[in-house]
């Protein structure tokens, strides 16, 4: 009878905290934030072309979470790979 191996768990880190992760969390947090904490921005005043503040400054969020989001991903893609050659070594 033959012996079959005995397969290994694999291997995993635990969860390492870089500074391109904390700006990825940042990234990611911020337009939570912005949008959730009505108050700030539940006003009339200043109107840009005509339209009052509280729905310019949601528009403009579209396109600076946006923003954010392309950022949190392209530093996300360079961690991962970082992490892959790192481990490869």
């Amino acid at each position: 009878m033959s012996e079959v191996p005995e397969e290994k768990p694999p291997t995993t880190r635990p969860p390492t905290v870089t500074p391109a992760r904390v700006v990825i969390a940042l990234c990611l947090l911020a337009p939570f934030v912005a949008l959730l904490w009505v108050s700030s921005y539940a006003k009339t005043d200043p109107t840009f072309i005509g339209i009052p503040f509280f729905y310019w400054y949601q528009m403009a969020w579209v396109m600076v979470s946006t923003a954010l989001t392309m950022v949190a991903y392209q530093l996300w893609q360079r961690d991962q790979r970082a992490r892959r050659a790192g481990a490869s070594r």
